[in-house]
């Protein structure tokens, strides 16, 4: 009895090892979250640099409320007199806010009517454009000075010299025949459509430093030759909205004195900057 009381205890112990407790899922959740915020983050960054000014404030639009419903008051004829705050009657008569958002929504119509219209109008204008090509060898000759893009401005058809073909004589001007003829194809295929439209001149820089730089005044006079041109060509005048030089400030290559760099623009304005300009 005596050698059973004295035997020793014995406590034996488990030791429990978490093996999973990498894999719970908390940080996954928040490794979401920030990969989902950089990928809005990046689409951000693309959108501003791929979409046009008119495009971000259709996309900026689209995330308005068309109607401000928390600005408007109950409607009806009185107290309680049973007209919905969303019927159109409601909204153009009743409220505070209801002028604004009647206002709102017709600008937002009307630009998107003139910008529709504009649109058309250059599809007209490029169609027709190409429809010179084939008429005749001095058609074709000359349709090669032309290239065309649209712009927040609105579409710009540039005229540009030719290495072996300038649209003006050598530092005057003058213009070359190349150059009447583009001039009457312009007028031509103006008279379809009803924009406004402004002239820009533009010149190469000068090879070596000169005492007096003409290439400002230069870019003017080509300008204004261009107006005058157009309006011998039955171009109504009135349609004429500015005319610009901008000497050699603006070349669309690299090298400044390149013969690319002489041209002049017809910019056929939008109808909207044509309206905020008057």
């Amino acid at each position: 009895m005596s050698g059973k009381g004295n035997a020793p205890v014995i406590i034996k112990r488990k030791k429990v090892v978490a093996g999973d407790g990498h894999h719970g899922g908390a940080w996954k959740v928040a490794y979401a979250d920030f990969v989902t915020a950089m990928m809005a983050f990046f689409l951000l960054m693309w959108l501003l640099n791929a979409t046009t000014e008119k495009q971000r404030k259709g996309i900026a639009d689209f995330f308005n409320p068309t109607i401000p419903v928390n600005r408007i008051s109950g409607g009806g004829d009185g107290s309680f007199g049973g007209d919905s705050v969303f019927t159109e009657e409601t909204l153009a008569q009743n409220g505070t806010g209801a002028p604004e958002g009647q206002s709102a929504s017709n600008q937002e119509g009307s630009g998107a009517s003139s910008g529709a219209s504009d649109a058309q109008s250059y599809t007209e204008v490029k169609e027709m454009l190409s429809a010179f090509s084939g008429e005749s060898m001095a058609a074709d000759s000359a349709l090669r000075h032309i290239v065309t893009k649209v712009t927040d401005e609105g579409l710009i058809i540039e005229l540009h010299d030719l290495e072996d073909e300038p649209l003006f004589a050598k530092g005057s001007d003058v213009p070359e025949p190349v150059l009447e003829l583009l001039v009457d194809m312009m007028a031509e295929v103006f008279s379809i459509v009803t924009n406004k439209v402004a002239l820009n001149g533009f010149m190469a820089s000068q090879p070596v430093v000169v005492a007096r730089n003409p290439v400002w005044n230069l870019s003017s006079q080509r300008a204004d030759r261009l107006r005058v041109m157009l309006e011998e060509a039955a171009f109504p005048a009135s349609r004429i909205q500015r005319v610009s030089g901008y000497a050699d400030r603006r070349p669309v290559v690299s090298n400044p004195v390149s013969f690319r760099n002489n041209r002049v623009e017809l910019i056929l304005l939008r109808s909207d900057i044509s309206a905020a300009q008057n």
